[in-house]
């Protein structure tokens, strides 16, 4: 059963990220219009601001499925249900602050947004704010359940059960936006959804997986060693939250919500964007993984890296290509020339994105052998220092320049973790630039050629935008077919002929 519940569970992630990717490229502007860019903008940045208050989960969830799996390999039942209790004791300290936090701070959203949402506006705000505090206060320990489902290896059911609730939202919302509803209705549905997911993952855990939750001992110690090994899982969550929502509660004190709907839309299309180096890299890093703990050489875990790496670069930058190609008339005919800014957005923060996407294996080796901390507190350090220059930057100057500094932080922490990567993690940083400079390089030969074409052809037509789309497609991966490693030729022959084509050498 295993097995089969590891391949499924894979495949239907990949399904998962494929489904949730186009189900949100296609509401999106369903959802702005409907609502208008105001009402949408408002929708984001109280989602944003209680998105904040999500972090306080500490990394549980991961911490559950690891400690879960580790009992189950032991056959220790009894540590197993006293584990939990403890990480449930946890839970319910967590959702009580969360609930406090809310009482505290909904009295002063009026003074956080009285220059930024009219009265209308600031009631909304509340309304939502009650209401996702409330979400959150139940869905953080509700989560804990999917939790237990990775760890007993119960992938299929719940994965099923998590596509069929998109497919279902994504259906209410339409109904529900159609009928006139409001961004308070979408958060009610959310909250709705939640619950039944919830009801159902308890359902699995406690008929179908037999797991029993039990306080057999109260456990200092083991309290400890629950947040020791949570603890850099929640400064890597804080610092994502840092590094882009933050943006929307700064620009909501000192913007329109209207330039917030245009920021969360920016932010949507980078968030897409890395989702496809996580495909990739759940793939390929547990094997990786492995390497690290049999004290692999240097040569060896360099291999894998730039192995890794170039795999996920190639798929990066064919969408950053296609992207600085034709992301401004794909915005326009997406969510409305309104929202043209977003191009600008969203490119930088892809570009943004791209080193620490493909570097991922790197910052594995660290976790396997228990070198997170100084990363952890490099980029918690950078990232505060990165979201204090934003608010200046975003008061006094602009959205842009406000994006560009959280780039600027981001590269800076690339650059820092090198040599502690060839120091800590036994890597040979000089080989790996060297061998995937050439996907940089003829990616920028590539589009110099695209754009200087487009130069002489009109904006907004629909036709040249799709013949950009299949003609770059098509010159990518005769170019990069040449750049390819023969590791890299044989398995992307063997992807083309799974799908019944058949290529000769």
């Amino acid at each position: 059963m295993g097995v089969n519940q590891l391949k499924g569970g894979a495949a239907l992630s990949y399904f998962n990220i494929i489904l949730t990717n186009i189900l949100g490229l296609l509401m999106t502007p369903y959802i702005i219009n409907s609502l208008g860019n105001s009402e949408y903008g408002l929708y984001t940045m109280i989602g944003a601001l209680v998105g904040y208050l999500s972090v306080l989960d500490f990394g549980l969830n991961n911490t559950i499925i690891r400690f879960v799996a580790k009992y189950r390999a032991e056959k220790n039942r009894k540590d197993e249900e006293n584990f939990l209790a403890h990480s449930f004791i946890i839970y319910a300290v967590i959702s009580t602050i969360i609930a406090i936090i809310g009482i505290i701070l909904l009295p002063q959203l009026g003074n956080i947004y009285d220059e930024s949402l009219n009265f209308e506006e600031l009631e909304k705000a509340k309304t939502m704010f009650v209401i996702l505090i409330f979400n959150l206060c139940i869905s953080l320990p509700g989560g804990a359940f999917g939790g237990i489902c990775s760890g007993y290896e119960e992938f299929i059911l719940p994965k099923i059960i998590g596509i069929i609730k998109y497919v279902v939202r994504a259906l209410l919302i339409f109904l529900i936006l159609y009928q006139g509803g409001d961004s308070i209705s979408m958060v009610i549905l959310d909250t709705v959804l939640n619950l039944i997911i919830i009801a159902v993952n308890l359902f699995i855990v406690f008929k179908k997986l037999n797991v029993s939750i039990k306080l057999h001992s109260f456990q200092r110690k083991l309290f400890r060693k629950i947040l020791g090994f949570s603890i850099w899982l929640f400064v890597f969550a804080l610092v994502h939250q840092l590094r882009w929502q933050f943006g929307q509660l700064i620009l909501g004190v000192y913007f329109t919500t209207t330039v917030v709907a245009i920021y969360a839309v920016g932010i949507t299309l980078g968030n897409y964007y890395g989702a496809f180096s996580s495909a990739i890299e759940s793939v390929f890093l547990p094997r990786a993984m492995q390497m690290t703990v049999q004290n692999r050489k240097t040569k060896e875990l360099t291999d894998m890296f730039i192995k890794i790496s170039r795999i996920i670069l190639l798929v990066l930058l064919f969408i950053l290509g296609e992207f600085i190609l034709i992301g401004r008339d794909f915005v326009h005919f997406w969510v409305g020339n309104e929202f043209s800014p977003a191009y600008y957005y969203a490119l930088i923060i892809m570009i943004g994105l791209t080193p620490t996407l493909s570097q991922g294996f790197a910052n594995n080796i660290l976790e396997a052998k228990n070198f997170l901390s100084y990363r952890g507190r490099l980029i918690l350090i950078l990232t505060i220092l990165g979201v204090l220059a934003s608010i200046y930057v975003a008061k006094n100057y602009g959205v842009v320049e406000m994006i560009l500094v959280t780039v600027f932080f981001i590269f800076l922490e690339r650059i820092i973790m090198i040599p502690y990567y060839i120091r800590k993690a036994d890597l040979d940083m000089l080989r790996y630039y060297r061998e995937i400079s050439p996907l940089f390089l003829g990616l920028l030969g590539l589009l110099s050629i695209f754009l200087l074409i487009n130069y002489f052809l009109p904006n907004d037509n629909l036709y040249i935008v799709l013949g950009n789309v299949l003609c770059f497609g098509i010159a990518y991966l005769i170019l990069f077919y040449y750049l390819m490693t023969a590791y890299e030729k044989d398995l992307f022959k063997s992807l083309i002929e799974k799908t019944g084509i058949k290529l000769s050498n």
